[in-house]
């Protein structure tokens, strides 16, 4: 589900992918609104399946992240940190509880303000199921022809 969810540079919100052509993406506004807007080639656009946090060791897909503040969170929205007015150390703090490996010196608190309020805007819209997709069997080749 991730791949089809789209984060665009300079747009607050998340964008659902709807169509494409040949120059430009047809992508619906995950806020309520439901408001469909073309997204032209020179607009930076990023799944969020491909998006990764940084660690300590390594990088950790953004679905991992997702589910383990599912985990924490019982499937509901952040209530525990208000983006708007929580400070570095509880933005940090909360991190830390989803991700304690988190590598503070490359996370900025305005990467885990805007990844509370992506969350958010998941659950809100119903888009609980964060884990890997598989590729459909329609799209793969048997060989046989």
């Amino acid at each position: 589900m991730l791949k089809k969810v789209l984060a665009i540079s300079g747009k607050p919100g998340l964008y659902s992918l709807i169509s494409h052509g040949s120059r430009t993406l047809i992508v619906e506004q995950l806020d309520g609104s439901h408001k469909r807007i073309p997204v032209f080639g020179t607009d930076k656009v990023i799944a969020l399946a491909d998006i990764a946090m940084y660690t300590d060791e390594e990088e950790v897909p953004l679905r991992q992240v997702l589910n383990s503040i599912k985990e924490q969170e019982q499937g509901k929205a952040v209530g525990s940190v208000d983006v708007k007015t929580a400070s570095k150390d509880e933005l940090f703090q909360f991190m830390g509880k989803v991700l304690p490996t988190f590598d503070r010196d490359r996370v900025h608190p305005s990467d885990v303000k805007k990844l509370i309020q992506w969350y958010n805007i998941l659950v809100t819209n119903g888009i609980t199921d964060f884990e890997e997709e598989t590729p459909d069997s329609e799209g793969e080749k048997t060989g046989e022809e």
